[in-house]
Protein backbone atom coordinates (compact mmCIF):
# COMPACT_ATOMS: atom_id res chain seq x y z
CA UNK A 1 0.00 0.00 0.00
CA UNK A 2 1.29 3.31 -0.96
CA UNK A 3 0.69 6.18 2.03
CA UNK A 4 0.66 9.75 1.42
CA UNK A 5 1.22 11.83 4.54
CA UNK A 6 2.62 15.52 4.93
CA UNK A 7 6.07 16.31 7.01
CA UNK A 8 5.42 16.31 10.96
CA UNK A 9 6.87 17.29 14.42
CA UNK A 10 7.18 13.88 16.41
CA UNK A 11 4.10 12.87 14.82
CA UNK A 12 1.33 11.18 16.90
CA UNK A 13 1.15 7.86 17.40
CA UNK A 14 -1.42 7.21 13.88
CA UNK A 15 1.68 8.89 11.69
CA UNK A 16 4.04 6.41 12.48
CA UNK A 17 2.17 2.82 12.39
CA UNK A 18 0.92 4.64 8.71
CA UNK A 19 4.61 4.93 8.58
CA UNK A 20 5.33 0.99 9.59
CA UNK A 21 2.53 -0.50 7.55
CA UNK A 22 2.57 1.24 4.74
CA UNK A 23 4.69 -0.47 1.99
CA UNK A 24 5.38 2.83 0.11
CA UNK A 25 5.72 6.22 1.80
CA UNK A 26 5.83 9.58 0.24
CA UNK A 27 5.91 12.94 1.84
CA UNK A 28 4.43 15.89 0.88
CA UNK A 29 6.69 18.59 -0.39
CA UNK A 30 4.79 20.26 -2.57
CA UNK A 31 1.29 21.62 -0.02
CA UNK A 32 1.00 25.04 1.13
CA UNK A 33 1.42 25.23 5.18
CA UNK A 34 -1.71 24.11 7.06
CA UNK A 35 -2.24 25.90 10.94
CA UNK A 36 -2.56 24.28 13.77
CA UNK A 37 -1.50 20.60 12.33
CA UNK A 38 1.13 17.96 13.15
CA UNK A 39 3.44 20.27 10.53
CA UNK A 40 4.69 22.09 13.33
CA UNK A 41 2.94 20.66 16.86
CA UNK A 42 2.83 17.63 19.27
CA UNK A 43 1.26 16.84 21.85
CA UNK A 44 3.31 15.22 25.11
CA UNK A 45 1.72 14.07 28.11
CA UNK A 46 3.25 16.52 31.34
CA UNK A 47 2.39 16.31 34.94
CA UNK A 48 -0.38 19.12 34.40
CA UNK A 49 -1.98 17.03 31.87
CA UNK A 50 -1.42 16.89 27.84
CA UNK A 51 0.96 19.87 26.72
CA UNK A 52 0.89 21.07 23.23
CA UNK A 53 4.83 21.98 21.62
CA UNK A 54 4.24 24.45 18.38
CA UNK A 55 7.84 25.48 16.54
CA UNK A 56 7.08 29.10 15.74
CA UNK A 57 7.42 29.98 11.82
CA UNK A 58 8.76 33.16 10.20
CA UNK A 59 5.49 35.18 10.08
CA UNK A 60 4.97 36.18 6.37
CA UNK A 61 1.80 34.54 4.70
CA UNK A 62 2.70 30.50 5.47
CA UNK A 63 -1.01 29.92 4.15
CA UNK A 64 0.72 30.87 0.38
CA UNK A 65 3.87 29.11 1.15
CA UNK A 66 5.21 25.88 0.23
CA UNK A 67 5.89 23.41 3.45
CA UNK A 68 9.10 22.94 1.91
CA UNK A 69 9.98 26.85 1.71
CA UNK A 70 8.59 27.65 5.82
CA UNK A 71 11.52 29.21 7.92
CA UNK A 72 11.27 28.30 11.48
CA UNK A 73 11.49 31.71 13.56
CA UNK A 74 14.45 31.41 16.36
CA UNK A 75 13.50 34.93 17.72
CA UNK A 76 12.37 33.12 21.18
CA UNK A 77 14.35 30.24 22.47
CA UNK A 78 11.68 27.29 21.71
CA UNK A 79 14.35 25.05 21.22
CA UNK A 80 15.08 25.17 25.16
CA UNK A 81 11.88 25.06 26.13
CA UNK A 82 10.57 22.29 24.06
CA UNK A 83 13.38 19.81 25.66
CA UNK A 84 12.57 21.39 28.96
CA UNK A 85 9.11 20.09 28.40
CA UNK A 86 10.07 17.02 27.34
CA UNK A 87 12.80 16.47 29.92
CA UNK A 88 9.82 17.22 32.60
CA UNK A 89 7.10 15.05 31.00
CA UNK A 90 9.88 11.81 30.74
CA UNK A 91 12.65 12.22 32.64
CA UNK A 92 10.81 9.01 34.85
CA UNK A 93 10.09 7.15 32.26
CA UNK A 94 11.63 3.69 31.62
CA UNK A 95 13.71 4.59 28.22
CA UNK A 96 14.15 8.60 28.05
CA UNK A 97 17.70 7.77 29.44
CA UNK A 98 18.42 4.99 26.55
CA UNK A 99 17.14 7.97 23.78
CA UNK A 100 17.95 11.21 24.92
CA UNK A 101 21.35 11.73 23.57
CA UNK A 102 20.29 11.03 20.11
CA UNK A 103 17.30 13.43 20.48
CA UNK A 104 18.78 16.35 22.37
CA UNK A 105 20.92 17.38 19.64
CA UNK A 106 17.71 18.90 17.50
CA UNK A 107 17.31 21.29 20.38
CA UNK A 108 21.01 22.46 20.74
CA UNK A 109 21.72 23.48 17.23
CA UNK A 110 19.58 25.92 15.31
CA UNK A 111 18.03 25.07 11.93
CA UNK A 112 16.37 27.11 9.31
CA UNK A 113 13.67 25.47 7.45
CA UNK A 114 10.87 23.45 9.39
CA UNK A 115 10.55 20.69 6.73
CA UNK A 116 14.41 19.74 7.18
CA UNK A 117 14.18 19.88 10.64
CA UNK A 118 11.49 17.73 10.84
CA UNK A 119 12.66 15.25 7.56
CA UNK A 120 16.02 14.85 9.93
CA UNK A 121 14.26 14.44 13.40
CA UNK A 122 11.65 11.88 11.61
CA UNK A 123 14.55 10.00 10.61
CA UNK A 124 16.11 10.00 13.86
CA UNK A 125 12.95 8.25 15.73
CA UNK A 126 12.90 5.81 12.87
CA UNK A 127 16.55 4.78 13.71
CA UNK A 128 15.75 4.72 17.00
CA UNK A 129 13.05 2.04 16.66
CA UNK A 130 15.09 0.12 14.42
CA UNK A 131 13.01 0.96 11.14
CA UNK A 132 14.22 0.50 7.97
CA UNK A 133 11.40 2.66 5.79
CA UNK A 134 12.80 5.10 2.58
CA UNK A 135 11.23 7.96 2.47
CA UNK A 136 9.91 8.94 -1.14
CA UNK A 137 9.36 12.77 -1.74
CA UNK A 138 6.20 13.98 -4.04
CA UNK A 139 7.33 15.86 -7.23
CA UNK A 140 4.22 18.13 -8.23
CA UNK A 141 0.67 18.27 -5.89
CA UNK A 142 -1.86 16.48 -6.81
CA UNK A 143 -5.27 16.64 -5.17
CA UNK A 144 -5.51 12.96 -5.41
CA UNK A 145 -3.37 9.81 -4.21
CA UNK A 146 -3.44 6.72 -5.94
CA UNK A 147 -2.80 5.16 -2.03
CA UNK A 148 -3.79 6.16 1.27
CA UNK A 149 -3.74 10.01 0.85
CA UNK A 150 -3.81 11.16 5.17
CA UNK A 151 -2.46 15.21 4.10
CA UNK A 152 -5.92 15.94 5.77
CA UNK A 153 -6.04 13.22 8.56
CA UNK A 154 -5.73 14.32 12.34
CA UNK A 155 -4.16 11.24 12.85
CA UNK A 156 -7.04 10.22 15.72
CA UNK A 157 -6.60 6.24 16.12
CA UNK A 158 -10.00 5.43 17.90
CA UNK A 159 -8.99 2.25 19.76
CA UNK A 160 -5.37 2.82 20.61
CA UNK A 161 -4.30 0.39 22.41
CA UNK A 162 -3.39 1.36 26.31
CA UNK A 163 0.32 1.17 27.93
CA UNK A 164 1.63 2.73 31.00
CA UNK A 165 2.10 6.23 31.08
CA UNK A 166 4.24 8.16 33.16
CA UNK A 167 1.75 9.62 34.89
CA UNK A 168 -0.91 6.80 34.47
CA UNK A 169 -1.72 7.41 38.75
CA UNK A 170 -2.68 10.98 38.31
CA UNK A 171 -4.50 10.38 34.48
CA UNK A 172 -6.13 7.65 32.74
CA UNK A 173 -4.72 6.69 29.77
CA UNK A 174 -4.41 9.52 27.08
CA UNK A 175 -4.20 8.12 23.50
CA UNK A 176 -2.97 9.96 20.32
CA UNK A 177 0.08 11.63 21.70
CA UNK A 178 3.34 12.26 20.42
CA UNK A 179 5.78 9.42 19.08
CA UNK A 180 8.01 9.96 22.18
CA UNK A 181 5.31 9.09 24.42
CA UNK A 182 5.38 5.33 22.74
CA UNK A 183 9.00 5.18 22.19
CA UNK A 184 9.82 6.58 25.77
CA UNK A 185 7.56 4.37 27.68
CA UNK A 186 8.17 1.37 25.51
CA UNK A 187 11.79 1.63 24.34
CA UNK A 188 12.40 -1.63 21.67
CA UNK A 189 8.97 -2.93 21.83
CA UNK A 190 7.39 0.42 20.08
CA UNK A 191 7.90 -1.44 16.57
CA UNK A 192 5.73 -4.38 17.18
CA UNK A 193 2.94 -1.69 19.18
CA UNK A 194 3.00 0.84 16.26
CA UNK A 195 2.28 -2.24 13.74
CA UNK A 196 -0.45 -3.92 15.97
CA UNK A 197 -2.64 -0.56 15.42
CA UNK A 198 -5.67 -0.43 13.38
CA UNK A 199 -5.12 2.99 10.91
Amino acid sequence: MECLLPISYLGPVAYYSAILQSEEIFIETKEHFIKQSCRNRCTIMGANGTQTLTIPKERKSSDKTLISDISISNQDNWQKSHWQSIVSAYNSSPFFEYYKDEILPFYNTKHSTLFDFNLKLSKTILELMQVEKKLNFTSKFQKECNGLDLRSSKFILKNQEEYQQVFCEKYSFIPNLSILDVLFNLGPETTSYLERQSI
